[in-house]
């Protein structure tokens, strides 16, 4: 497609660009003379799912055309309350929005006559065959006649314009309309940015309890994941959420071979001064390039076990035993891990060393076999798409956010429902909606995951009533 020069110039190109509130590029999906002038190719040309443009050249040097906000690969009607016709002649635009929303498209096969001469003048020799014909209200009908594409243009109820009929077509384009931030029309994940979500979040949060007839009281998190990928931040940043204000601690830090060397536990308080909630959080050394300069896989199953005690330091070249100082050989279940979390830098997915995919799947393996859920926290998501890092809203409608969640998936070896963007405070001074927001969602699917695979393991026996199960 790089060999394939689009026919629009560069003052028209802007022209058709400044249609819009937000700046958009224009990407060639199909060109008539080179790709062959067939409508059901044209048709084929569209992507699943964006916006278009499809520009028709007329000989006299002027672009006509439509603009449509979805696709034409499938389906015959469409409608389209952001659809509109456009005319570009010499050194002006003009715009005609769709008047009847409902009657903006239609995709359709009909019976067209043609003339030999090809315009339909002064020729005695007619005949009639099936076309393939896109039109945009009556204004403009786009089909293929005589193995030759014309489009017709007509005064039109739906959108509008008045233009005379000109039907032979120099060349026709189908562009597809990205945004320069490179996001989805709508999110592909629904999420209520409002400060009535956070405060129902932290609520919903707060209030969590496990059921009595489960064995644990408090759920255990483990952090793992490489070197600078946010771990210590991430406890920091929920403490901050939870405190409505940003919170210092001496536990986050940046070295070579990561900041935390020593296994800690940290409670999530419901406020300063708070109660702890039902969630902690397990933090130690990162992984390194190999077992050698980080975290051993050996070391990580111990802790998710149960047995390596509160403030052991982590050696790489010397994995921990049952010769340690405190080590558990039966820990209890509310000594284990209850949920693993792998904390991936969405920035650096694609310079991990290979040897980092095979740990992660050995311990996605191991939590497995363990019974113990595990999901992905996707960091530093702000740093791979503007469009984000300018507003946390786009996270969901974010081609490149999305593109880095399916990576971190296939890295682990998990579905994409169990990847979970976040962004921790970095820079901030005070606590954000979004970010807070964000923050709490991932912390309620840890809560939920948990909850649902002690459900499976300790089945309530019914008939029961619910209120003797989960303590007010």
């Amino acid at each position: 497609m790089a060999s394939i020069v689009s026919s629009l110039n560069n003052e028209q190109e802007k022209l058709l660009q400044n249609f819009f509130s937000t700046p958009v590029r224009l990407h060639l999906l199909y060109k008539s003379s080179h790709h062959g002038a067939n409508v059901a190719q044209l048709l084929s040309s569209f992507d699943n799912y964006g916006k278009f443009f499809i520009a028709v050249f007329l000989p006299s040097g002027s672009v006509r055309g439509a603009f449509m906000s979805k696709s034409l690969k499938c389906g015959t009607e469409f409608s389209d309350a952001e659809a509109f016709v456009f005319e570009i002649k010499e050194h002006d635009a003009k715009q005609f929005p769709v008047i009847n929303a409902a009657k903006a498209i239609t995709v359709s096969r009909q019976k067209a006559a043609h003339h030999q001469d090809g315009f339909g003048f002064g020729s005695s020799t007619t005949y009639t065959q099936t076309a393939d014909v896109i039109a945009f209200g009556s204004c403009l009908n786009l089909k293929l006649e005589n193995y030759k594409l014309y489009a017709s243009f007509y005064k039109d109820e739906e959108y509008g314009p008045t233009w005379s009929q000109e039907k032979c077509c120099a060349d026709v384009e189908l562009h597809r309309v990205q945004d320069v931030f490179g996001l989805f029309p709508t999110p592909w994940r629904e999420v209520s940015w409002t400060d009535t979500t956070r405060e129902s979040l932290r609520k919903e949060f707060v209030s969590f309890k496990l059921p009595t007839n489960y064995p644990v009281s408090q759920m255990k998190a483990l952090l793992l994941g490489p070197v600078g990928s946010g771990k210590s931040c991430f406890i920091n940043s929920i403490r901050s959420t939870m405190y409505k204000r940003i919170v210092h601690l001496p536990n986050v830090g940046t070295a070579v071979n990561g900041f935390t060397k020593k296994l800690n536990n940290y409670d999530i308080r419901g406020g300063k001064g708070g109660s702890p909630t039902v969630l902690s959080f397990c933090d130690m050394m990162a992984f390194g390039d190999d077992d050698s300069t980080g975290l051993s896989s050996a070391d990580a199953i111990s802790v998710i076990k149960g047995h390596i005690p509160k403030g052991y330091k982590f050696q790489p070249d010397a994995p921990a035993t049952d010769a340690v100082s405190g080590y558990k050989k039966n820990p209890s279940i509310n000594e284990q891990v209850h949920c693993v979390l792998f904390m991936l830098d969405a920035y650096k997915l694609g310079s991990y060393p290979s040897s980092l995919k095979s740990t992660l799947r050995k311990l996605h393996t191991t939590t497995s076999e363990l019974g113990i859920p595990l999901l992905i926290l996707l960091t530093h998501v702000d740093q791979v798409c503007p469009a984000v890092q300018e507003n946390l809203m786009h996270v969901y409608s974010s081609r490149n956010v999305q593109e880095k969640m399916e990576k971190a998936a296939e890295l682990v070896g998990l579905p994409l429902c169990y990847v979970l963007p976040v962004k921790n405070y970095v820079s901030q001074l005070t606590v954000d909606c979004n970010t807070d927001i964000l923050l709490l969602s991932a912390v309620m699917s840890i809560l939920q995951a948990v909850d649902d695979t002690l459900e499976d393991q300790y089945p309530v026996q019914w008939p029961l009533s619910r209120s003797l199960i989960y303590p007010n």
